[in-house]
């Protein structure tokens, strides 16, 4: 149960925002959406940045959901994990990536059903996660697969869906 009750799912103001999250949304109010809108000015930001980071950046559709099913998975926030594994196959992941995700530590070892590249953002998901610090060789590992701007671009998703999944945790958003 939520924490903080949600807004309305008909809420009208503020306007603007509102319509803005809709569009974004395909027309529909998220659970996550509605414990935002209790803040405007962070409903506004969030959707603005949260929007640049799932439709802005060159890296692989497919590396950026692996990373955010995996922050998921680290930090508990199943919310995230259930928003994001449906994108993540329809970016080409498959169920079975998707089943392995749940166990992080094991994916970013499993060659058979990840490539090095996958391999390695999980692996640099997983230590950004848990320890914020990453060790070279995890890095030189993502920076054999990306370059320079891929290689910002994961750092970034990896980063901002940790804040995600903490706002959710936090705030006991349950998914819809």
């Amino acid at each position: 149960m939520s924490r903080i009750p949600y807004v309305p799912i008909d809420i009208a103001e503020p306007a603007e925002l509102v319509a803005a999250i809709r569009k974004r949304r395909g027309g529909t109010l998220l659970n996550l959406d509605r414990m935002l809108l209790h803040s405007p000015g962070l409903a506004g930001g969030w959707n603005a940045f949260l929007g640049a980071v799932r439709t802005g950046l060159t890296l692989d559709p497919k590396l950026r959901e692996i990373a955010m099913c995996v922050v998921a998975v680290i930090n508990g926030a199943e919310y995230e994990f259930i928003q994001h594994a449906p994108v993540f196959i329809r970016a080409g992941g498959t169920q079975a990536q998707v089943d392995a995700m749940r166990d992080p530590d094991l994916a970013m070892r499993d060659a058979a059903l990840f490539d090095a590249g996958e391999r390695a953002a999980i692996a640099l998901t997983a230590e950004m996660t848990r320890k914020v610090r990453v060790h070279d060789a995890t890095f030189a590992a993502v920076r054999a697969q990306l370059d320079e701007q891929q290689t910002v671009e994961l750092v970034g998703v990896i980063a901002t869906y940790n804040m995600v999944s903490r706002f959710l945790v936090a705030l006991g958003v349950e998914p819809e």
